[in-house]
């Protein structure tokens, strides 16, 4: 276990825009971090820097208070899984986990002791014989994550290890790695484009910006945990990234703010929203922000409604998503309800916007602050049992 901390890292290929620009950060040790982020990001980028697979242009590496910044990649008590298995195929399971150690002259005594640890930790005891050809695509990557625990590392890197399972097999492998990490307190650090793994997996999430933003804004966008980044984003790019289906926004201007709240008016309505627009001119363009789990079909309420026209909807079984067109919002707004919902394709509905679950945009991308605290929505998160979940859908 190390922790590993980075101090203004930047990457830079010949003369090219910065592919990593000021990235700082802290991992602790025995904490899990997961990279996430749109393709082309520089997450896998960031991790292989980590690794010693990539140089770092400037800035400093450390792990377990050790500048590795010329270490090389053997040095650094580092042991990475690749997307691919990468297992030799003429060799069995057993000789795929004792292959480095040998190459590091381990005694026969102590690799087979690790090679049974980690067998029994991955349940592959029964599959020590057998070539990579005869295991599934899950016992393959089990393998891959096992050939890193006999090394004992102070920090596991993962590059998308999952990327080329099936949904099913995807799950399993993701709570076995949960599970790896709860058994050995290590520090990990994981590299994925998958966020539903980023919100159940991680301690911290650091989301990576792409394109023009890198250069504008550095190559993080935010760091915290995942409910933070949920309920908290401090910016546009991270409430439209983290969250499936995706935040819905609409566009709005600001009519008049207090530290408390904020009157905005959305297609010539007034609405009110739980935000701090404090020292922001009247008539200045936000984007209204709203999950679609926190959209209510109203019922009595009297204000915060828009009308709209239910125009398609997706039954996933344990919940139905409504398309709802309305003359307010430049696209439909994502409405979630049970997996029964009674509605159908060109129902008139009217839209709950409620004040406390509204965020704002600023047109910088950046966000107003919420009014509503952080202990707030923790303490009715656990009243409602869903601390912890990605999907929270208490009011």
């Amino acid at each position: 276990m190390a922790e590993i901390v980075l101090k203004n890292v930047y990457k830079q290929y010949g003369h090219n825009p910065y592919t990593i620009k000021d990235v700082n950060l802290h991992i602790k040790e025995g904490e899990f971090c997961v990279f996430v982020g749109p393709s082309g990001c520089g997450k896998s980028t960031l991790l292989r820097m980590i690794a010693g697979l990539e140089d770092i242009t400037s800035g400093e590496l450390t792990i377990g208070g050790k500048r590795m910044n010329e270490k090389a990649p053997s040095e650094r008590g580092v042991s990475m899984v690749f997307q691919s298995y990468a297992l030799y195929p003429h060799m069995t399971v057993r000789e795929n986990l004792s292959f480095g150690l040998k190459l590091a002259k381990t005694d026969k005594q102590t690799i087979d002791q690790k090679i049974q640890e980690a067998a029994k930790i991955l349940q592959l005891d029964h599959l020590l014989d057998r070539l990579p050809k005869e295991l599934s695509g899950g016992q393959r990557q089990r393998v891959a994550i096992g050939r890193a625990i006999v090394r004992n590392p102070d920090v596991f890197l993962f590059d998308e290890p999952l990327s080329n399972l099936d949904a099913a097999l995807r799950v399993q492998t993701r709570i076995e790695i949960a599970r790896l990490h709860s058994n050995l307190s290590a520090s990990m650090i994981y590299v994925t484009h998958d966020q539903v793994e980023a919100m159940t997996l991680a301690d911290k999430i650091v989301l990576l910006n792409s394109g023009p933003a890198v250069e504008r804004d550095g190559s993080v966008a935010q760091v915290g945990a995942p409910l933070e980044l949920y309920h908290f984003p401090i910016n546009k790019f991270v409430a439209g990234f983290i969250g499936s289906p995706k935040m819905n926004f609409i566009h709005a201007k600001l009519r008049s703010a207090t530290p408390e709240q904020a009157i905005v008016d959305i297609g010539g309505q007034t609405f009110t929203a739980r935000i701090n627009a404090v020292g922001l001119p009247d008539d200045t363009p936000l984007e209204i922000g709203i999950r679609p789990e926190h959209v209510i079909i109203a019922t009595d309420q009297t204000d915060n409604l828009l009308k709209g026209a239910i125009e398609y909807i997706e039954k996933l079984g344990e919940a139905s998503y409504l398309y709802v067109r309305t003359p307010e919002s430049e696209q439909p707004i994502t409405v979630r309800q049970h997996g029964d919902s009674r509605y159908k394709e060109g129902d008139m509905i009217t839209l709950y916007l409620k004040p406390s679950r509204l965020h704002a945009f600023k047109e910088d991308g950046r966000s107003c602050p919420r009014t509503i605290t952080k202990e707030s929505v923790n303490h009715t998160l656990f009243v409602a049992g869903v601390v912890g979940g990605a999907a929270a859908t208490a009011d």
